[in-house]
């Protein structure tokens, strides 16, 4: 405690922080330890003067008879200060942090040991919070049932198992790049969590091949993604002049093959954003492969037409590409050729209407149906001709009409 200014300017030196926080950490400490000693109308006060190096506490004591506590003085002693002292007056005294009773000075410095090291994980959390959501560079010091510690530099981050793409695998010394997920404290030590699942990973690998992400010429409005296999960036240019979607491609499509890289071959689709869902669900599916699309805002359904030989590449791989669509855009998709849309449109119309609205239908067949559960016109289309013959009131060529119109409703 003899020289506390020394002390305080090789702290922030090398521990990295900063004087000011270490300053009031000492006060701090000094003033909790000492507290424990007086009471709150001793008044106490730490004071420290860089000018003379001095640390002293400066407090108020009570004049009392014979002194038993740190907060008093004997009358004796209270002459040294004033003349005429009386019993119960508060005198103030300043005493140096180094007359101080060694036991005093023992806890006093633990304290401050104590919360100097909590400034110091404070300003590493500090610092490691400043690397998150960022792209870092490492090397694979090991493998284990938790995932891959990589060595980031400044700190050994994690690669979980949970954060990887599916069947990419690394060996020790293998180098890897992924986005700083998360800053965990545990214990003394902070661990950074990566992953290069995430779909903020693919924005900022596209910052760095795009100038124009960067600038805030080009905004990425959305991204979804099935890591490892097909990601879908929504794109949109703030100046007319620029290309959004041809700017993020780059010449010969250049730059999002450098991220295709990176992500060892995953599919990555950029398409232009539109405040039109049918323009946007058209854009996300894949504008070339669309003959018509059909929206509802009430549930927010899409179905979309396309031509026989378009449909499985709409629908893509394992329907990976309508699937990612439908969550771009925020409707429910359904791929229909131009038959198979008719079709649906003739079965919703069928089952919402009544046997009764069937050509040919009298009041009484109408009622033999319903008796034996034919309530909709769906019922006798799904019917065979057979099924119809077996009731009884309905003959053969009955049934056979029923068929032929809810076949043509």
């Amino acid at each position: 405690m003899s020289n506390i200014l020394a002390i305080i300017k090789e702290l922030a030196t090398i521990k990295q922080l900063d004087q000011l926080k270490i300053e009031k950490v000492i006060k701090d400490s000094l003033s909790q330890v000492l507290s424990k000693k007086l009471k709150i109308e001793n008044d106490l006060q730490i004071i420290l003067d860089y000018n003379t190096n001095y640390l002293a506490a400066r407090f108020l004591k009570e004049v009392v008879d014979t002194e038993e506590t740190f907060g008093q003085m004997s009358i004796r002693e209270a002459y040294e200060y004033k003349d005429n002292p009386q019993i119960g007056e508060m005198i103030e005294v300043e005493i140096s942090i180094q007359k101080l009773e060694p036991k005093l000075i023992k806890h006093a410095r633990e304290e401050i040991a104590l919360k100097i090291r909590r400034l110091e994980e404070d300003r590493k959390m500090f610092d490691f919070e400043k690397q998150k959501n960022q792209i870092v560079y490492g090397k694979v010091k090991k493998s284990d049932y938790n995932g891959y510690t990589v060595d980031i530099g400044f700190a050994d981050a994690l690669l979980p198992t949970e954060e990887q793409i599916e069947n990419e695998f690394y060996k020790v010394g293998d180098n890897v790049r992924a986005f700083v997920l998360n800053i965990r404290k545990r214990g003394n030590d902070m661990v950074v969590i990566l992953s290069r699942t995430h779909p903020e990973f693919v924005k900022r690998l596209l910052e760095l091949e795009v100038p124009e992400v960067v600038t805030g010429e080009i905004e990425i409005k959305k991204i979804i993604r099935e890591p490892g296999i097909r990601t879908k960036i929504a794109v949109h240019s703030k100046k007319s002049s620029i290309d959004a979607v041809g700017s993020c491609l780059g010449p010969k499509g250049i730059r999002i093959e450098q991220i295709k890289k990176e992500l060892r071959g995953e599919v990555i689709d950029i398409l232009e954003w539109s405040d039109d869902a049918e323009i946007l669900i058209s854009n996300a599916v894949g504008p070339d492969l669309i003959e018509k699309v059909y929206i509802t805002e009430k549930g927010r359904f899409a179905r979309i037409i396309v031509a026989p030989e378009n449909k499985n590449y709409a629908i893509g791989k394992m329907g990976k590409n309508v699937r990612l669509a439908g969550k771009l855009s925020d409707y429910k998709i359904d791929i229909f050729t131009k038959d198979e849309f008719e079709e649906k449109i003739s079965e919703e119309r069928r089952i919402t209407s009544h046997v009764n609205e069937l050509d040919g239908v009298t009041t009484k067949i109408a009622d033999i149906l319903k008796e034996h559960g034919y309530t909709s016109v769906q019922d006798v289309y799904n019917a065979s001709s057979q099924e119809l013959t077996n009731i009884e009131g309905i003959g053969k060529t009955t049934a056979i009409k029923l068929k032929e119109a809810s076949k043509h409703f």
